[in-house]
């Protein structure tokens, strides 16, 4: 049987990015992201949001994407959809020389959702900037109501 390491995952980052910049010339964005599952409370019998804190890695790879350079585009708060894999990284501390360990999602493809985002006092987006996929309650303006189911009719 094969193996896959595959994350998909709908949120929001919890802090700007933070880009490292490497002698060869290679970048890394270090990423906040939360996401929430939801659950009912057994007490109150509420559904309630619990969030999941992860931290991410985005580089900019020779083959492929910059995904580091997208990080002037990541800001706090910020909604994405996030395509990567697990990567378990480990080392061994300087000061304490006791192994460490820390699971990161290393980003392979990130699309925006949501709002983008504006420098203060820029207009408000209007349905013109809706993203495909994109629900239309998420981005800020009124959503058109939906249809009326049709009446059941007769069997014969």
């Amino acid at each position: 049987m094969g193996n896959l390491n595959k994350v998909m995952l709908i949120g929001r980052l919890t802090r700007d990015p933070e880009v490292t910049e490497f002698k060869n010339g290679g970048k890394v964005a270090n990423l906040g992201f939360a996401v929430h599952n939801v659950r009912k409370n057994p007490q109150t019998g509420e559904w309630e949001e619990t969030p999941v804190w992860l931290n991410m890695k985005a580089y900019n790879h020779e083959h492929g994407r910059k995904l580091a350079d997208l990080a002037g585009m990541m800001k706090k708060g910020r909604q994405v959809f996030v395509e990567g894999h697990l990567v378990l990284e480990q080392w061994d501390g300087k000061e304490d020389g006791k192994h460490h360990s820390k699971l990161y999602v290393y980003v392979d493809s990130v699309e925006f959702l949501g709002d983008k985002f504006r420098e203060e006092g820029e207009p408000a987006p209007g349905p013109a900037d809706h993203a495909p996929g994109e629900h239309v309650a998420d981005a800020g303006w009124p959503e058109a109501p939906a249809p009326k189911p049709a009446k059941p009719g007769r069997r014969k």
